[in-house]
């Protein structure tokens, strides 16, 4: 049997470890005792329950009308048997059944503890999204719990009973983290489960590179400085556009910081990811032309009902502008909303010189520009057909393929998928070598901060 003196003491021992009221527990405790009742007398049973903290002891009485004919023996009982208890009752009274609490049994003191347990798991999920549902782009910190299956499942700080997951695709590949390693991570969601709410963190989203410069710059956490808008490809860079409502405070420098220290911070946090970070502008030519950092650009004409912008560059600055296998145009092509066509100076002046060059392009020009794969030499004939059938016919097609892409087409092997990168690998030596030098990028831009290692440029445009 359970006594009564055992179970309040390890419902205390409950109630400290679940920082419950001892209001709320003795609550759930009665809560509990008419679980079990209810399922020993049935569910119509009632009941009064008085519980002596100081002395341990819970006292349970049971309450029975008093009936002609009983149809409900769970809260009636008979005149006549209620009479042999005492002569006095009438129709109408209510007979008082005091019952032992250890004479409820192992299974009615169990069916207490389900409902308790119950209780208390509700009442952990309700602070759990009362806790984070206003929390969603914030830090979160924890400990690795394990590893499953390429997730991380994570012991938050100060809220050990949330259950909380990096999946693989929010993590960032160049990491590794073990059993025990403390992390941080953005709340990017809270999911409801069948288990309850579950944390989906991320390091991998744009919006872990926001909340850490929120982190370690004064100016945006105290609303001086905003981040408008952030693209990333994790684990290679991110650009970030940010704007001040203060005018005595340039917000590229407050993020940088004294001697970079700010956003070198971030970039320890990464791993070393490169961190451009631009002004912000209301202008699209002008942004474009501030997104596209480190690289200078010469020239932008818009055309606002096909969100494209072209962007005119000279000939040292367009493998910069165009970024490893296009990585700094498609960053900046994301970070302000617009398409960007870049051309450098020499193919704009061939093309029309003192315009935008929005003209459609006739069917010989357009072949010239992108070149059929069946075309190219140093492909071999067997990969050019893989990549036809899977859709890829021209060398735009494949300019900005990595291995993982190139792998997940049917039919190409690892053989071939090194042959094709080995081959857009010479094009981008090619071009870097026609180009001078444009790794040079340690230092900042004329519109931009670039914080990281050199980037190395690749000569194709999106």
């Amino acid at each position: 049997m359970t006594s009564s003196a055992q179970l309040l003491a390890a419902l205390q021992e409950v109630a400290n470890m679940k920082q419950l009221d001892r209001s709320e527990l003795l609550d759930l405790l009665r809560d509990g005792i008419h679980a079990a009742l209810a399922r020993r007398y049935g569910p119509t049973v009632r009941e009064e329950i008085e519980i002596d903290d100081l002395k341990g002891t819970v006292t349970v009485t049971l309450l029975k009308s008093v009936v002609e004919e009983v149809e409900d023996a769970a809260c009636q009982v008979s005149l006549e048997e209620a009479q042999y208890e005492d002569p006095e009752f009438e129709i109408g009274d209510v007979l008082e059944e005091e019952i032992p609490f250890e004479s409820l049994g192992r299974n009615a003191a169990q069916a207490a503890k389900q409902r308790i347990i119950q209780r208390v798991r509700e009442g952990e999920r309700s602070r759990i999204r009362g806790e984070f549902g206003e929390k969603v782009g914030e830090l979160v910190s924890g400990e690795v719990q394990q590893i499953e299956r390429g997730r991380l499942v994570v012991l938050v700080n100060r809220f050990r009973e949330a259950e909380a997951i990096i999946p693989y695709r929010e993590q960032n590949p160049r990491e590794r983290f073990h059993q025990g390693d403390t992390i941080r991570a953005v709340l990017k969601r809270l999911e409801e489960t069948p288990r309850g709410p579950r944390l989906i963190l991320s390091r991998g989203d744009p919006g872990f590179v926001r909340a850490l410069f929120q982190l370690e710059v004064p100016e945006i956490q105290q609303g001086i400085v905003e981040i408008k808008e952030a693209a990333r490809e994790v684990g290679g860079r991110t650009k970030i556009a940010v704007v001040s409502r203060d005018d005595g405070v340039d917000p590229v420098g407050a993020c940088v910081g004294l001697k970079g220290n700010r956003v070198q911070a971030v970039v320890n946090e990464l791993g070393g990811e490169r961190i451009d970070i631009v002004p912000w502008s209301p202008d699209p030519e002008r942004f474009v032309k501030l997104a596209l950092a480190p690289a200078r650009v010469s020239r932008v004409f818009s055309d606002p009902d096909a969100l494209t912008i072209q962007a005119v560059v000279d000939e040292d600055q367009l493998s910069l502008a165009i970024g490893r296998n296009g990585q700094n145009v498609r960053l900046a092509s994301e970070l302000t909303g617009w398409k960007i066509d870049l051309y450098s100076s020499r193919e704009w002046l061939e093309r029309g010189g003192e315009g935008p060059l929005f003209t459609p392009l006739s069917a010989d020009e357009a072949l010239v520009v992108d070149v059929m794969l069946d075309e190219l030499k140093g492909i071999p004939t067997e990969v050019v057909e893989i990549l036809e059938n899977a859709g890829l016919k021209t060398l735009r097609d494949i300019l900005d393929l990595e291995m993982d892409d190139v792998l997940k087409i049917d039919g190409i092997e690892q053989e071939h998928a090194e042959i094709l990168l080995a081959f857009l690998s010479e094009l981008t030596e090619e071009a870097e070598g026609s180009s001078g030098d444009d790794d040079d990028t340690d230092g900042a831009a004329d519109s931009g901060t670039e914080t990281g290692d050199s980037e190395e440029a690749s000569p194709n445009s999106e």
